[in-house]
Formats: structure tokens, C-alpha cells, sequence
């Protein structure tokens, strides 16, 4: 064995010291050549089994009352998590998750070591750590953000605290204080709140990196000699963590070259402590880190213990911190004991349950409720209105009267079929917008305002650029309602008292039934479907000429119109009110028939209304609806059924056409590249024609 006796005789002897230059060569080409944490794994496996037949549980590193005393001394200390955590599962194929989870994970290393140095060392010196990501290629440290940039983000394995160093910006392994592997399946080693061990898959690659940042230490001399033989590594996953330690004395270890990974597995057999701890939440489903529990104390902890290595004994220590907790405590009793006395003393008096004396104490309890005097006011009643009503609608040229005929409702809003007074042949679709005087508009109230106001605004700048197609609702009339009665406004642009008096009208045409009515009625057929999926490209298409995507295709936002005037029926694409008209609009949120991008990102890119429209031909069509209630949940769906193809296999029970065009909108998903409209408006035309379908595709 090449050098491997001399190391260990003149570490054990302490008399053969010129021989501790040539051990450390030994030690350097052992290292060099521990590259591989697989390897690593498959020399421990039979340790592994052995341990799981005869049901042994690993130590923990942690015991639960220094953990409590830990608690106590951070009752003051400030943490910040500036970057949530994505609670979707780390191992989805979203790159953008994935990224998400790096930055998230170094942000949350990052904020626990700034927060425990200027709680335990010294708040007005500059912190001396750093954190960064390892990426697996080249064994090197990256910030994630760069890396990411970079296009590293497939290759990085773990992340690290470190001790800054200016001449190695890459980071050296010695300089590593700490090690995070960001894992799924850790949840799994959650269950029931029990202590279960983690895979070996898992463990292995803990004990790899552990006894790799070992031996890197043991190249260098050390202040401390404990830094030389034991190590944390925290293992994480989207929500849940716990730490692994990993100890022991590096001079047992043999050094041949040739067989590094059994003499490191023969090491971590004979002669380590690996402890674990159990694992539990770091992160809630929202994504923020919750500081308190014991998961975030535990890793906590590990980092303290990570820093004291370097750093040396705190100038606070755990002990004076968290002697502060009784005194805490005893003052806020106190607090409460004198908020309840004069609570007690003012409402004999008074009655008015203290709140002048409790205001005006510099130090007031830790919840104060205030009665305030109910501010009556009267709430502004909304327009309701009724078949056979009469509305006289005011715009800036004229006057109309529309009588209305039907009430209908899209889901969440109303809206009505009306006629003209002047054109009683011709039926019209009139919304109705909430007053003006609403500044604080309710929830129902916004949609209205994006189903008016947006909506014309929408229509009118469609006008402006001269779209023209029969697939686009066309905008009749625009204005406001002139109600009954004397007018009392101020002012030409004013409104008086009327609970009518300027409310918006929007009034458009053509008339149809919707897409969502027609699936219930079981109308929906396959040929509707290839018709409709023609007639929605055609509108999607002419909208975008002018930079307009529409960002909330569903089945109630699809009319069929079958009017006399009209040789064929055919679809119109309405619903217009949340249309992306620049780069900062934000499309609705469905997680049924939103595109992926845009519950990703919450913006569109080119092929969002195409994917939206799939989903939309796909449930029409005889689909069941998932029971989807998070938008995680609405990705891993979509995830699903687009590689395991069923979206493309259904549309294909209707037609090649429409599965080729899945599949193109599949390849499609989250890119930036153009739509290509035209190749499918000629080939979904094409089709009709040699189906016997008559198809008018003037627009």
C-alpha cells in the first residue's frame, strides 16, 4: 500500500515526522480520486442492510432540551426568508422549480448564518461566511444565481456554507463549513412524526460528501482540532429537513490509492459516528421557512455548531441568550396582569374598558382590542335587472334604448340578451358595470369592471387597428345608463345620488350559446369541436396581429352563433376583459384552462391561448374534470397527461388534425417562440372540406 503505513505510524507514533509530507501527497491523490458518491454507495450496502435487519436506529446529533435551550436563546434573534421555497415537489421536470428551490435553499442558509453571527459573534463586524452552490462537473462552488444564468442549474448537487475566500473565489473544500443537499423523497422519512431512517440513496450521499470535506480539512493544519473529525450535512427537500453528522478519526482511515472508495466505506463501518436526526417540517405550504419549529431549530443548530468550528466559542453564549427567556416571559405577564387591572378599574368608571390608559402606557400588553363605534354606512345596491326593463344608454354621439329579454350568467357574473328599440330583429349581448362611486369596488364588483370598462378598452383598441373578423365579438355600443327621473350632477363629467346615474354599458354582438352550455346539453359534438378549434385560431390569430392575447379561453368565454343571417353557424371568441395588451397585464388564473406558463409565471408567452384551448377542446369533448385546488397541483396534472400523451390521444379519437395540432402545441409549452396560426387554420380547413363540411372562412 503506497504510503499508507508511513501516514498512519507517524500520526500514531508522533516520531516519524518526515514522513507527514509524503502522507499528505498520499491524502491528496486519495482525494482526487473520491469523486464518485455511487460508488461509495454500493461498497455500503451490505452495512446498510445489516443495520435495517437487525432494526438499529442511528444516534441523534441533537438532544431535545439543548434544542429547547436553543429556542430560547433565539427568541430575539431576527430571521428573514427572502425567497420562498417552491411547494411543489423539487423532482418535477420544471426547470423553473428547480432554479426556484436552489435560490431558496442558499437564501435560507444564507439568512440563519447572518442571523446566528450577529446574535452570537459580533453585529457590527461584516460576516466572514458565504454560501454557494457545488456543481457536480467540476466539484466547484457557484452562487446559484449565477449558475443558473450560466446554464449550470441541471449539473449543481448541493449547497454550501462557506468561509469567504478572496484568492478562491470557486471556493476550496476546505473552506466548507457545512454541506445541503436539496433531495426529494425526504418527506418520506417524515411519516407520523416517527424517527425513521433515511435510504440509502440518501444517507450515502451525506456520508460521501461528509467524509470528503473531512479529508479536506485533514490536508490542513487546524486551530481546532475538532474541525478535523466531525462534519453536518443537512438534508432537505421542499418541505421537509433534518441533519446527518458524520464523526470520526481520520488516522484510522487506510490510504490506498487504488481502492479509495472500500477504504472510505471500511472507515465509515468500523470506525465513524453517523447520528441523524428525526426529520419534520422547515417549510410551510406557502414556501416560507418556519423559523420556530423544530425541523428549521435543527438545521439551525448544525449551523451554529458548523460556525462554532470556525469561528471559536461565541462572544454571547446559547446559555446567556436564553436566560433572557424567563425575564421575557416575566414581563410579559406583568404587561398582562396591568392591562387587566386597568381594564378593570376603567370599566367601573366608565365602562369604556380602558382604552385611554391603555394607550397612553409606554409599554402595552401583547394584544390590545379596540372598540371602535361601527361606522354605518349605506351600501351602494347593486343594479339588478329584470326581463322586460328598458335601459336608455347614452355615449358620446347618441342616445339608444335596449330592452332586455334574458338574464344570463357566465359563472360569476351577469349578463344579459337585450334588443334594440329602434332593431327589435337584431339580438345583442348587454353588460352591465358597477357604479362609480364604488372606490373600494367588492370582489364581484372587479369582475365587472373587467367585463365593461376592460372590455371596451379592449374593443375599442381593436377598432383602432382595423380587426375585422367574424370570429371577434364586434363592439355596438359603449356608454353609460341615463336614469329616470331629474338628474341632480354638479357637473357635466359628475354623477348625482341615482344608484343608476353613470353606471358603463357595454353592448356588443353577435348572440350565441355558449360552449359550456352546449357540453351540458350535450350539443358538443366532433364536428363542433374541429369547427371550434378553426374559429378560435382564426380570432387568436387576427387579435394578435395587433398584439392582443386573450388569457382566459374557457367554455364560457366561447359562443355558437346560428342566426338566420348566417349561412353556417360558427364560434366567436368573447370574454375579452382580461386580454394581455402589455408586457405588465396579468392573465386570470384557471387551474383547468389556464396554459402552464401562465401558472408558472403569471404572464403569457405565444402558445398560451393554444394550450388553453387543448385543455378546452380536450374537457368539451367528454373529459372528466380533475379535482384540482392549488396550482401545483394544476402543474403536475398537466405534467401527467401531456407525457403520458392522453390529451393527444382523445383529440385523436376526433381527428389526425387536431392530435397533430396537441402535439405541436405540446412541443409549444412555456416557449418563446412564435405561433404559427396560418398552418393550422389551412389544414383544420383542409380537413372540413375532405370531411363534407361546409366551412365559411371569410372573415
Amino acid at each position: 500500500m503506497e504510503g499508507g503505513s508511513t501516514d498512519q505510524d507517524s500520526v500514531v507514533s508522533g516520531t516519524k515526522k518526515s514522513s507527514i509530507s509524503s502522507g499528505g501527497r498520499v491524502r491528496e491523490q486519495f482525494l482526487h480520486r473520491f469523486t464518485d458518491s455511487q460508488i461509495l454507495i454500493a461498497h455500503l450496502e451490505d452495512w446498510f442492510q445489516t443495520l435495517e435487519e437487525s432494526s438499529l436506529n442511528f444516534d441523534v446529533p441533537f438532544e431535545l432540551i439543548d434544542l429547547q435551550k436553543f429556542d430560547y436563546a433565539l427568541e430575539g434573534v431576527s430571521f428573514q426568508q427572502l425567497i420562498r421555497m417552491p411547494s411543489a415537489s423539487y423532482a418535477a421536470p420544471s426547470g423553473t422549480i428547480e432554479a426556484t428551490a436552489f435560490l431558496a435553499i442558499e437564501d435560507f442558509l444564507h439568512a440563519s448564518v447572518k442571523g446566528l453571527w450577529e446574535a452570537f459573534w459580533n453585529q457590527n463586524e461584516p460576516m466572514p461566511l458565504a454560501v454557494a452552490c457545488l456543481y457536480d462537473a467540476n466539484l466547484k462552488f457557484y452562487q446559484a444565481e449565477k449558475a443558473i444564468a450560466n446554464g449550470k442549474l441541471g449539473g449543481l448537487c448541493a449547497t454550501g456554507v462557506m468561509v469567504n475566500n478572496p484568492r478562491h473565489p470557486h471556493g476550496k473544500w476546505h473552506d466548507i463549513l457545512e454541506l445541503a443537499l436539496l433531495r426529494p423523497g425526504v418527506e418520506s422519512l417524515a411519516q407520523d412524526g416517527e424517527i425513521t431512517s433515511p435510504s440509502l440513496s440518501i444517507l450515502g450521499e451525506a456520508l460521501f460528501y461528509g467524509v470528503r470535506i473531512l479529508l479536506s480539512r485533514s490536508l490542513r493544519r487546524a486551530k481546532n482540532p475538532s474541525v478535523l473529525n466531525s462534519v453536518f450535512i443537512i438534508l432537505a427537500d421542499c418541505e421537509y429537513g433534518g441533519v446527518v453528522k458524520v464523526e470520526g478519526d481520520l488516522t484510522k482511515m487506510e490510504f490506498d490509492i487504488n481502492n479509495v472508495y472500500q477504504c472510505a466505506a471500511d472507515w465509515i463501518k468500523n470506525y465513524s459516528q453517523v447520528s441523524v436526526s428525526p426529520f419534520d417540517r422547515i417549510w410551510n405550504k406557502l414556501g416560507n421557512a418556519n423559523w420556530g419549529d423544530i425541523g428549521a431549530l435543527q438545521v439551525l443548530f448544525a449551523t451554529f455548531h458548523s460556525m462554532v468550528q470556525y469561528a471559536g466559542m461565541p462572544i454571547n453564549s446559547i446559555e446567556d441568550l436564553a436566560a433572557d427567556h424567563s425575564s421575557r416571559l416575566q414581563t410579559r405577564r406583568n404587561e398582562r396582569r396591568l392591562g387587566e387591572l386597568e381594564i378593570g378599574i376603567n370599566g367601573n368608571v366608565n365602562g369604556n374598558v380602558g382604552l385611554f390608559q391603555l394607550h397612553n402606557r409606554s409599554v402595552s400588553p401583547e394584544i390590545v382590542e379596540v372598540q371602535e363605534e361601527p361606522v354605518i354606512e349605506e351600501p351602494q345596491k347593486p343594479i339588478k335587472l329584470e326581463v322586460g326593463d328598458v335601459l336608455l344608454v347614452e355615449d358620446s354621439n347618441w342616445q339608444k334604448s335596449y330592452q332586455i329579454n334574458e338574464v344570463l350568467n357566465d359563472g360569476e357574473t351577469p349578463y344579459y340578451i337585450a334588443y334594440s328599440i329602434e332593431d327589435t330583429g337584431k339580438a345583442l349581448f348587454l353588460y352591465v358595470g358597477s357604479h362609480p362611486s364604488q372606490l373600494e369596488p367588492a370582489w364581484e364588483d372587479m369582475k365587472l369592471w373587467y367585463q365593461v370598462q376592460r372590455q371596451t378598452k379592449v374593443f375599442s383598441i381593436m377598432k383602432q387597428n382595423g380587426l375585422s373578423s367574424k370570429y371577434l365579438p364586434q363592439l355596438t355600443m359603449s356608454g353609460k345608463i341615463i336614469h329616470p327621473g331629474p338628474c341632480r350632477k354638479s357637473s357635466s363629467r359628475g354623477n348625482c345620488d341615482n344608484p343608476w346615474c353613470g353606471t358603463p354599458i357595454l353592448v356588443t354582438s353577435p348572440v350565441g350559446k355558449t360552449v359550456a352550455d352546449m357540453v351540458r346539453l350535450g350539443q358538443f359534438g366532433l364536428d363542433e369541436a374541429i369547427k371550434c378549434c378553426h374559429d378560435c385560431l382564426s380570432a387568436l390569430s387576427s387579435a394578435s396581429s395587433a398584439g392582443i392575447r386573450h388569457g382566459d379561453i374557457r367554455p364560457e368565454n366561447i359562443i355558437y352563433v346560428t342566426s338566420s343571417a348566417s349561412h353556417q353557424p360558427y364560434f366567436v371568441l368573447v370574454g375579452w376583459g382580461h386580454a394581455i395588451l402589455e408586457e405588465r397585464d396579468r392573465p386570470v388564473m384557471n387551474l383547468h384552462f389556464s396554459s402552464t406558463y401562465a401558472l408558472q409565471e403569471g404572464k403569457l408567452c405565444s402558445a398560451s391561448d393554444a394550450e388553453s384551448l387543448v385543455y378546452l377542446l380536450y374537457f368539451s369533448s367528454g373529459a372528466d374534470l380533475p379535482e384540482l385546488d392549488s396550482v401545483e397541483g394544476a402543474l403536475e396534472w398537466r405534467d401527467t397527461f401531456w407525457s403520458k400523451r392522453l390529451i393527444q390521444q382523445r383529440l385523436g379519437d376526433i381527428s389526425a388534425v387536431l392530435k397533430a395540432f396537441a402535439d405541436y402545441v405540446d412541443s409549444l409549452c412555456g416557449t418563446p417562440y412564435p405561433m404559427d396560426y396560418e398552418i393550422w387554420l389551412r389544414r383544420l380547413k383542409r380537413h372540413l372540406h375532405e370531411n363534407g363540411k361546409e366551412i365559411n372562412t371569410s372573415s
